[in-house]
């Protein structure tokens, strides 16, 4: 099985920094893309942001210049930098991850999700 286990969340002003963390572990032979989505209450799932093994990025529109999403592939992590952060921002971020299993097939792997608050 894969796990992927999200870090970092918390409670920031609107304005202020935030980064958050993901590593996946388990029977791993290779990780393609991995992303960030979130959900906000009452809200569908968005997507946030994704980068591939070669390190290309890729930005929702709204977060675009504020977020920056970077990776260690021999840690098997990624990370989200998230400045300016702003009320709307407000949601769980889950992470994910496409990953070849030791003799299993390709597959999308979620995180249980880490709260981010942006709150005077």
């Amino acid at each position: 099985q894969v796990q992927l286990v999200e870090s970092g969340g918390g409670l920031v002003q609107p304005g202020g920094s935030l980064g958050l963390s993901c590593v996946a572990s388990g029977s791993i032979r290779s990780i393609y893309a991995m992303g960030w989505f979130r959900q906000a209450p009452g809200k569908q799932r968005e997507f946030v942001a994704t980068i591939t093994r070669g390190y290309n990025t890729n930005y929702a529109d709204s977060v675009k210049g504020r977020f920056t999403m970077s990776r260690d592939n021999g840690k098997n992590t990624v990370y989200l930098q998230m400045n300016s952060l702003r009320p709307e921002d407000a949601a769980i971020y889950y992470c994910y991850a496409d990953v070849e299993q030791l003799g299993r097939p390709r597959a999308d792997y979620w995180g249980q999700g880490t709260q981010v608050t942006v709150s005077s």
